[in-house]
């Protein structure tokens, strides 16, 4: 009861002893900006200096409402004056507003300690849009109302007249169409409003597939921009001081027109150019009955990406003349001026009997994106001659039987002499080929002896393979078409030393060919990856004759002196 009353006396006083002496132990806080005002869409910094350890680490997500932070650091500075030592911290936030107006940086809380506001003008970037800006992007396609799967050129130039540390840039967006970016980079001085700027030239091709009106996003660009005489003095190595800015292109908007009536309901293939051509082997000329020419049929297209190449080879071959394609070859390349893809496709022809056959015309119709016409690749029909084996038909006559002439009539006292010669010359072979058995039975017996000792040596291929085959099987019973791929090239370099789908797949025999190529043609056409089942292609390779001699190559014992 005592210590209550002495408490109520005293309470006061401490009271008033906690509210005179806290101010002397909370931390100093203040904000400074290194520039104001500033432009949307351009950096700037905040720095915030404690001269004390504050109680906590300070929450910034006040700032989340108007800025966007894109860096953070701290640093601390101690000085010694007058043997007196006072300790600085500072927290170096890099800002960027989300907005134009007046804005306002909110206080912020260092724990029980918290920082002074601060108050920031931003100016809209579209007022010195006009002006010539130190960094800014331009946009621009080769044809703003392409038809559907069309290619459309869409060029993208970077123009600055600063130094940059480093950059990032959005790649173009557009719903239902495939984009490939094409060739390389390239730069090069211009001249803008009269001032010199560095230009960086970057293109895409973007083939829409479907009609209507479709908006290209706009591209954002985010680029740290180092400022000219000013370094940081506190940096260890002295770096250039930086400033990070955004800038955006325009949005680009398409008219997709759909597929014109005058184009038939053939195979809609949209161009620049269309080559077609064929090529037969030496054998062409003049055909041999049962034995077959191959004729190679190569389409090559500019402006069109591979999977929407129509197939050349078509079953109206004439009678008696049999015909077996083998699987396509697609190829796929970006050029600096657009998209070339080529489908090749060979036949095996075989006549059953002589004669003349004609073969038919092949026509590919095609619109010229160049003329807005349809036209048409065509390969003139050919008539080819098959004559007969030799001796094949042509009976043969009988042929007069050899008579040999009588020996001449000798003596016995002549005849002896060479009968005993002939013994002779037995009784030599006799025993030349019972010396050379028995060398070929000790080779024989080496070489097996060699054979077991190299079989022991072989776990490691066994393993490998292995290890190949249970990843094309998981791969196979998933329907994983890219995992797949990757268990066959691994295959393939084992075995073929090839690193191709379509270089392995000409090592193979039917039908492990055909699912290989058939892959190569899901992963690099138009064609949805999800459609794929994996069970034909495990059963081929499976199935699949191995190559003795690839295997000798993989199991040889002699091990490279230089792995690579």
């Amino acid at each position: 009861m005592i210590f209550s009353n002495k408490f109520r006396l005293f309470a006061p006083l401490f009271l008033l002893l906690f509210t005179v002496t806290s101010p002397l132990f909370a931390a100093d806080i203040s904000v400074s900006i290194d520039r104001n005002p500033i432009n949307l869409h351009e950096s700037f910094q905040i720095t915030f200096t404690a001269n004390d350890q504050p109680d906590v680490e300070p929450d910034f997500s006040p700032l989340d409402k108007d800025f966007e932070i894109l860096n953070q650091t701290q640093q601390q500075s101690v000085q010694i004056i007058n043997w007196k030592k006072t300790k600085s911290i500072q927290w170096i936030l890099t800002l960027m507003a989300k907005h134009a107006g007046n804005l306002v940086v909110p206080a912020i809380n260092f724990g029980q300690d918290s920082s002074q506001f601060a108050a920031i003008v931003v100016n809209d970037a579209q007022v010195a849009a006009n002006t010539n800006e130190d960094l800014f992007l331009q946009v621009e396609v080769d044809t703003p109302k392409p038809y559907i799967q069309e290619q459309v050129i869409y060029t993208l130039k970077l123009y600055r007249k600063v130094n940059i540390s480093q950059a990032s840039l959005t790649e173009p967006a557009l719903e239902n169409a495939v984009i490939e970016k094409l060739g390389e980079d390239k730069n090069y001085n211009t001249q803008f409003q009269s001032e010199n700027y560095v230009v960086t030239e970057r293109k895409y091709a973007i083939f829409p597939q479907k009609s209507g009106t479709m908006t290209i996003a706009p591209l954002n660009l985010t680029a740290s921009i180092v400022i000219p005489g000013q370094r940081q003095s506190n940096s260890f190595f002295n770096r250039q001081k930086t400033r990070t800015q955004r800038v955006e292109s325009a949005a680009i908007s398409l008219e997709v027109q759909a597929k014109p009536v005058s184009a038939g309901t053939d195979d809609w293939l949209p161009a620049k150019q269309v080559y077609l051509r064929e090529k037969w082997t030496d054998n062409a000329a003049q055909m041999i009955v049962g034995q077959p020419a191959t004729r190679t049929i190569t389409l090559l297209v500019e402006g069109a990406t591979v999977g929407i190449l129509p197939e050349l080879y078509k079953d109206n071959m004439p009678q008696n003349l049999k015909a077996y394609p083998d699987q396509p070859v697609l190829e796929e390349e970006a050029k600096e001026d657009g998209i070339i893809s080529i489908r090749e496709e060979k036949i095996a022809l075989i006549p059953g009997q002589a004669g003349t056959y004609t073969l038919p015309a092949i026509e590919i119709p095609w619109w010229n994106t160049q003329t807005r016409k349809m036209e048409i690749a065509r390969i003139a029909e050919r008539t080819i001659t098959a004559v007969a084996a030799t001796g094949s038909t042509v009976p043969l006559e009988p042929t007069a039987p050899l008579v040999s002439p009588a020996p001449a009539t000798i003596n016995e006292n002549t005849q002896q002499p060479e009968t005993g010669t002939f013994l002779q010359i037995k009784t030599l072979w006799f025993w030349l080929a019972l010396f050379f058995a028995c060398a070929w039975l000790v080779t024989l017996v080496y070489f097996l002896s060699r054979k077991t000792d190299h079989t022991e040596k072989q776990p490691f291929a066994v393993e490998k393979k292995s290890a190949v085959d249970k990843s094309l099987k998981k791969a196979c019973t998933n329907n994983d078409p890219v995992m797949a791929k990757n268990a066959l090239l691994q295959w393939g370099r084992e075995k073929f030393k090839q690193s191709s789908l379509s270089k392995i797949a000409e090592q193979c025999e039917q039908p492990l060919q055909g699912e290989i190529l058939s892959l190569n043609a899901i992963l690099y056409g138009n064609v949805s990856t999800q459609t794929w089942q994996g069970a034909e292609l495990w059963t081929a390779f499976q199935n699949h004759k191995p190559d003795t001699v690839a295997g000798k190559d993989q199991t040889d014992p002699l091990q490279p002196l230089f792995k690579i």
